[in-house]
């Protein structure tokens, strides 16, 4: 059967056999790493099986929290909120630029043009419509170290440089961003700029997607990744799924 004859079940089915499925998302719980304004999620059994034939949860919870989707409005008062982001927004070509050797040495590492740059003479100029994740590793962290504070409670962790989002919209037509830490600029820029990098993304109406984890099983090239989120009306955010589908 030729390439072209494949139906979607033929091709699902290859990918279950032929592809590696990453889980790139932090499993939901009081002790998933979060940024620090919010509180940890809760949780409150409704019916459980003593008095009832089923469990059931109420869960409280940041919108964003743990691995999730920021979508226009979180940042843009005219930005477009989630139950208007299309089902096509979800799935994405994904690249992912490793520099985790690199924040290892500096917490405050920023992600630069050059390092895009580099990436590309190595492995090809980024598609359009792509998913441009930047690996650091920091998903490895705990909660209590994913901050990284100093003595005098500053956090360091690292993240994108404004600039290299912007060259990225502007010169490679991206579909969006993704990263490890629970915000797009370092943490140590944030009292210069502030949430620069995360403004402009989502003012170019584009979602952006946090706190992604298994990026080191993923290769530079060649994956799909899929994010999933509810359809949550007037929503600026909210926890997703999300994995890769990576060749072999």
């Amino acid at each position: 059967m030729a390439n072209a004859d494949l139906s979607l079940w033929d091709v699902l089915a290859n990918w279950k056999t032929n592809c590696n499925w990453v889980d790139l998302s932090h499993t939901l719980s009081p002790k998933t790493p979060h940024w620090h304004g919010f509180n940890a999620l809760s949780e409150k059994i409704l019916f459980d099986f003593d008095n009832a034939p089923f469990k059931t949860f109420e869960y409280t919870t940041p919108g964003q929290y743990g691995t999730h989707v920021d979508v226009p409005s979180h940042f843009d008062p005219e930005g477009r909120p989630m139950d208007q982001i299309d089902i096509k927004e979800m799935v994405y070509p994904l690249c992912v630029i490793d520099k985790s050797d690199a924040c290892a040495l500096n917490a405050d590492y920023a992600l630069t043009i050059d390092d895009v740059r580099e990436w590309e003479n190595t492995h090809g100029k980024i598609p359009e419509g792509a998913l441009v994740a930047f690996r650091s590793d920091w998903y490895k962290r705990d909660s209590v170290a994913f901050e990284n504070r100093d003595k005098d409670g500053n956090a360091h962790y690292p993240g994108w440089e404004p600039e290299t989002i912007k060259w990225l919209v502007e010169e490679r037509n991206i579909g969006s961003i993704g990263h490890e830490p629970p915000d797009t600029d370092p943490a140590a820029l944030q009292h210069v700029s502030g949430f620069a990098g995360e403004e402009y993304i989502l003012k170019q109406d584009r979602v952006q997607f946090e706190l992604l984890k298994n990026l080191d099983l993923v290769p530079a090239t060649g994956a799909i990744a899929f994010c999933m989120f509810p359809k949550l009306e007037g929503g600026t955010g909210f926890s997703m799924r999300c994995m890769a589908i990576c060749p072999k």
